[in-house]
């Protein structure tokens, strides 16, 4: 272990014994800690440390790994009883503006201030997208998922595909600048490579409200102005949906529609997929040669073509419904977790990171140099819509995402809907 290393142990178990000081080991021992978990790879990441916190603390840690579409409203059912049997939270950003407003949250800051936990190394972009660029801080970031290309590089420097390629397209086969080259590329790779030409997580809501956001950030376009105006009502936005559909039809998976992550995840790690749109962090897991013998060693990751992907994150809470000497525990907790140390432990299972610090850790860039790209993606994503009814506006575009792409509704009713959708959620 490094020196460095050392110093942030120690400096993690002063903070936590000043946490609980006042509190018994006897007390501490009591605690057990509960968090109802997406189950993906970064909560197992997570939970395969948890005995590493309970032999330090003595605090117990329990989660509860569901689907994500039934994470809101068991979250909301506790955060409006007498008091939530979830004693930790993790809170998507999309939930970052409801949870605060309702006062369902502890404002964090005061623990922090008293544990002398530093906030620096935490990335401002992912401050500010949960909600903890100010003053309050009700969350804590845990990791991001701001989305890239993956793409397989063996197909992109098959010499056959090339010279096909130059030979239709008139140019070049290589890395899309822009969306419409990327749409193009995944219609040739299907119609040449004998795959797919991208994995799409087209199923209606929550999926594909966040891959067509790739989309429209890409092509220009935006939900929202500086001010907060609805302006996705433009040419950029229509021009991405198009593109969005046409990608569905032609270069896609068959029953794309109702694809969702895990299906994604699937065909990619089979090798039936030249790219997919997806949280950057899943590249570790598919350049897996024991998980995906298919396609481990033969993939890359790049920004989205037009330099914008959607940015997304989770990050810890502490419900304002239990009683103090849990919030200490979970605030103990939190601090551990999100420390340097831990998430450099993290990073080199493939966790990712908020903290600029573990990017840049050595060692991980060692293991996974495709960090400074993840960096890159994250630095340069742009955000869903935050705001109380985020929730709900992702089954209003996805609606009409789904009916453009299925061909039911032309482009242009479609994304009409969609920004007339969100002024009236957003007036509510």
């Amino acid at each position: 272990m490094r020196q460095t290393a050392k110093r942030g142990h120690l400096a993690a178990g002063v903070a936590l014994v000043g946490l609980l000081a006042g509190a018994s080991a006897a007390m501490a021992q009591d605690i057990t800690l509960h968090a109802l978990m997406e189950d993906v790879p970064e909560t197992q990441i997570i939970e395969s440390l948890l005995p590493e916190f309970e032999k330090e603390t003595g605090i117990k840690v329990e989660f509860e790994k569901v689907g994500y579409g039934d994470m809101h409203d068991k979250l909301v059912t506790q955060l409006v009883s007498g008091e939530s049997f979830y004693n930790v939270l993790s809170v998507d950003f999309l939930w970052a503006g409801e949870f605060p407003a309702a006062g369902w949250l502890t404002d964090l800051k005061p623990m922090i201030d008293e544990s002398g936990f530093d906030l620096k190394p935490f990335l401002p972009s992912m401050m500010d997208l949960l909600g903890s660029g100010g003053e309050a801080v009700p969350i804590l970031p845990m990791y991001n998922y701001s989305m890239g290309l993956i793409y397989r590089t063996d197909l992109l420097q098959d010499e056959k595909l090339a010279a096909q390629y130059e030979k239709e397209m008139g140019k070049a086969l290589a890395l899309p600048e822009t969306l419409e080259d990327y749409v193009a590329l995944a219609r040739f790779m299907k119609a040449n490579a004998g795959v797919n030409g991208a994995a799409m997580q087209a199923q209606r809501g929550d999926p594909n409200s966040m891959e067509f956001s790739n989309y429209l950030f890409s092509a220009g376009g935006a939900y929202l102005d500086d001010e907060r105006k609805v302006v996705l009502n433009s040419d950029a936005a229509r021009s991405a949906l198009g593109l969005y559909a046409d990608a569905v039809q032609n270069a896609a998976q068959t029953g794309a529609l109702s694809a969702t992550l895990d299906d994604t995840m699937r065909l990619m790690c089979s090798g039936e997929a030249f790219s997919m749109i997806t949280y950057w962090w899943m590249l570790p897991q598919l350049d897996d040669a024991s998980k995906c013998p298919a396609v481990a060693g033969k993939l890359g990751l790049a920004v989205m073509p037009g330099g914008h992907g959607e940015s997304g994150g989770w990050g810890w809470g502490i419900p304002a419904n239990v009683p103090d000497d849990v919030k200490k525990a979970a605030w103990a907790f939190i601090s551990w977790v999100q420390s340097k140390e831990i998430s450099v432990k993290r990073a080199l299972q493939g966790h990712a990171p908020v903290r600029e610090d573990v990017f840049s850790d050595p060692s991980v860039q060692e293991k996974y140099p495709f960090y400074k790209q993840g960096l890159d993606i994250v630095a340069s994503g742009k955000s869903f819509p935050i705001f109380t009814y985020t929730a709900q506006y992702e089954d209003v575009l996805g609606t009409q995402l789904s009916l453009a792409a299925g061909g039911e509704r032309s482009v242009e009713e479609a994304i009409e809907a969609a920004a007339k959708g969100l002024e009236d959620l957003m007036a509510k």
